[in-house]
């Protein structure tokens, strides 16, 4: 897919956390004219090792800052004359919101205020040209929780929010769509159901099970393991918020899924027939005798499902990954990654 113009420059915040690391190695891949700036905290979930390989690349500036840090944001928009912010940046684990929800709302909701505030003036100071784009990436899980038999999410699903979590990402959204409407700001949002795929954060559900099978630890599952989430290979959410962003139409929201709805524990047992195959000689065989049924999270959600029918129908995006095969590759990153993931494990002690 080429660009609309000649060359953009982006402003990636959050671009050394999970999905922010792999967008950018798309985006530099596809896109070898563009010209990158990551922003990017380097808070417990931001890892510079995540982009490595790309230390010296000529078209990328790596930036430690804060999103909360205006005179920052005003300097680099101005200094690099960024056309597109594609913002990643927050605080995403719902566990460390029930425990200290005011990160939450400073990252996710002043950071995005200040981004759009920043981003606002400096548009208005290039007097709006109509190739800047902000887009602004958020979650199914502002939706609140699903019934079995409930239809999935569209984007006309009205909000409700039951974690600090998704509270704090709703009141970005309600922003993102605001700068919009009153200001004319050209803001684009998606919403993802659950990611997966390398460089995820190792307290996250998949490279949890992983990292604890390796380590001969229990695998946690929450209640009754019944709850369901929709799963999308990161690669295939990176080929989708690219589309956002050259085709999609300012103010509007895009639902991103991908079409595999699966209940947690069935999840982790696919996990650990996987390992087994992949690992014959993990610590406890087989795999499955390590699950450990615990206590269920406070406001757990039932049920996140996503209907991708708008993207599809307007933008022609899908996604490409089966679930088997994504779980497959997922797995065998980890895998042939373990200092990767050993460094954060030392790091935070987890």
């Amino acid at each position: 897919m080429h660009t609309l113009f000649p060359m953009h420059t982006l402003l990636v915040t959050g671009g050394a956390g999970f999905i922010g690391s792999n967008f950018v190695y798309h985006w530099l891949e596809t896109h070898p004219q563009d010209r990158l700036i990551v922003l990017d905290a380097l808070t417990y979930a931001g890892n510079r090792e995540n982009l490595a390989p790309l230390t010296e690349h000529p078209h990328l500036r790596f930036v430690q800052g804060d999103i909360c840090d205006r005179p920052l944001i005003d300097r680099l928009l101005a200094e690099e004359q960024v056309t597109i912010v594609a913002h990643f940046a927050a605080e995403s684990h719902v566990d460390r919101s029930i425990l200290g929800p005011g990160a939450f709302v400073q990252t996710n909701v002043v950071g995005t205020f200040t981004l759009l505030e920043s981003f606002r003036q400096y548009w208005l100071g290039l007097e709006k040209p109509a190739h800047l784009r902000f887009l602004h990436v958020s979650t199914d899980e502002v939706y609140g929780s699903l019934s079995p038999t409930d239809p999935a999410f569209t984007e006309t699903t009205p909000y409700a929010p039951n974690s600090p979590y998704s509270a704090s990402k709703a009141g970005s959204d309600h922003l993102a769509r605001a700068y919009f409407h009153t200001y004319g700001l050209p803001t684009l949002i998606t919403n993802c159901s659950n990611n997966y795929g390398p460089f995820q954060f190792p307290e996250k559900l998949i490279p949890l099970m992983v990292v604890n099978l390796l380590q001969g630890k229990p695998l946690p599952v929450y209640g009754d393991g019944q709850n369901v989430r929709d799963w999308l290979y990161v690669k295939d959410h990176c080929t989708a918020l690219e589309t956002v962003i050259h085709r999609g139409q300012p103010g509007e929201t895009y639902n991103i899924g991908g079409n595999n709805e699966i209940k947690n524990l069935d999840l982790v047992h696919s996990l650990c027939q996987l390992m087994d195959e992949l690992v014959p000689d993990l610590p406890v065989s087989p795999a499955r005798n390590l699950i450990t049924f615990v206590t269920d999270r406070l406001g757990h959600d039932r049920r996140y499902a996503i209907d991708n029918s708008k993207i599809t129908q307007e933008l022609g995006w899908q996604p490409a990954m089966t679930f088997e095969q994504g779980l497959r590759e997922t797995l065998c990153w980890y895998l042939d990654n373990r200092d990767w993931w050993q460094a954060l494990l030392d790091r935070s002690a987890l």
